[in-house]
């Protein structure tokens, strides 16, 4: 059999995730591994939302509410904007799939920053538009940079905001310049999976941009998209629930192109719970902020540069290759990531885990650095 794909498919470069536990467990036989990869919740689920799916199994042979009302409703009335501005996926992964799909086309451009989360990549090119790729300037996103990079054939922009890998935020003042420096019909998305971690009082928040310009009327609002997750702070990574806000006429247009069923009713019922349970919300941020605060020290003491991060991770520069870092740290039960897969060979990204978890990592990595061991 003869298969053929249109070339923009083919140009795709496949998605690697982080290792999983059980792929260590089956190829070293390391059963007590830490995985400080994928920038997981290190608490795991809310347990509310556990419970929540436990009571929401009765239901299982029935499918779930195609556009989730309740879920939309509640996080409508929490970020203060109408429900019909939002979008639920499965994962945020999904929403970005969507808008690309309804708004580009061949011959659309897309300008990103590099290296950023991969998918808007794979997604543009899947949709046969031309990724822009605009490197980062001192491992920053490059505003300015990226609105000169505009063209005619821009349809659309994506932002990493705090940016995956390197944990830097998006300022303010930086950001109101960068809108008044791009054409108001481009789509500017601010992908803000991280955004509950964030420190900064500076910092960009999608959202309030969103705030002003929102009615049920506003068909001519700027087109500004704001994603969110909850796999990262609220610990659903694996039931997959993430939402886009933007002018409800976008969102009337994604629904069109949405899975009638897309999120599951356990994904529905999980992230309501775990909406309302600000006590797991708050011990999360509370054990991410001390272990970013414990790992940048430790960074330090070893002479180990980092970037400064308003995430749940820590990009850190090695003196030897990433990759072989990555094997010593395999070898002795610690996951973490290589970024070489996003332009930078001599950097691993770490994710703050719990106390017990971030001293193991240390101390493997001053092993196979030949550090002195933390006290």
């Amino acid at each position: 059999m003869s298969l053929k794909a249109p070339a923009h498919i083919l140009n795709i470069a496949p998605y690697v995730p982080g290792k999983p536990l059980e792929e260590l467990a089956r190829e070293y036989g390391i059963r007590d591994a830490v995985k400080l990869a994928s920038n997981e919740n290190p608490l795991g689920p809310s347990p509310a939302a556990m419970a929540a799916v436990q009571a929401a199994m009765a239901n299982l042979h029935r499918y779930p509410e195609g556009s989730a009302p309740e879920l939309t409703a509640r996080l409508a009335d929490r970020l203060g904007v109408p429900p019909a501005s939002i979008v639920i996926g499965a994962g945020s992964d999904e929403v970005i799939g969507m808008l690309t799909r309804v708004f580009l086309g061949p011959g659309d451009e897309v300008i990103l920053p590099r290296p950023a989360f991969l998918m808007y990549e794979i997604m543009t090119r899947c949709d046969g538009a031309t990724p822009v790729p605009v490197p980062l300037t001192a491992m920053a996103i490059d505003l300015a940079a990226m609105a000169r990079r505009v063209t005619p054939r821009t349809r659309m922009i994506f932002l990493t905001n705090p940016n995956n890998p390197t944990g830097g935020i998006l300022k303010q003042r930086d950001f109101e310049a960068f809108l008044e420096a791009v054409p108001p019909d481009v789509i500017v998305v601010l992908d803000e999976a991280y955004i509950e971690f964030a420190r900064d009082p500076e910092g960009v928040r999608g959202i309030d941009y969103l705030r002003e310009r929102l009615s049920d009327d506003s068909d001519d609002a700027r087109p500004i998209v704001t994603l969110r997750t909850f796999s990262k702070a609220y610990g659903l990574a694996g039931i997959r629930v993430g939402y886009g806000v933007m002018p409800p006429r976008m969102a009337g247009l994604l629904h069109r192109v949405r899975q009638p069923f897309n999120v599951s009713s356990l994904g529905q019922a999980a992230a309501l719970a775990a909406l309302d349970d600000d006590r797991f919300l708050q011990d999360t941020l509370r054990t991410v902020h001390e272990g970013i605060d414990y790992l940048s020290a430790q960074m330090d003491r070893m002479g180990l540069s980092h970037h400064p991060t308003e995430a749940n991770f820590i990009f850190i520069r090695m003196p030897r290759s990433a990759d072989s870092v990555f094997q010593d740290l395999l070898r002795e039960g610690v996951i973490i990531r290589s970024m070489t897969a996003y332009g930078f060979p001599d950097h691993i990204r770490v994710t703050a885990g719990t106390p017990a978890e971030n001293e193991r990592f240390v101390g493997a990595l001053a092993r196979a650095l030949g550090k002195e061991q933390p006290a």
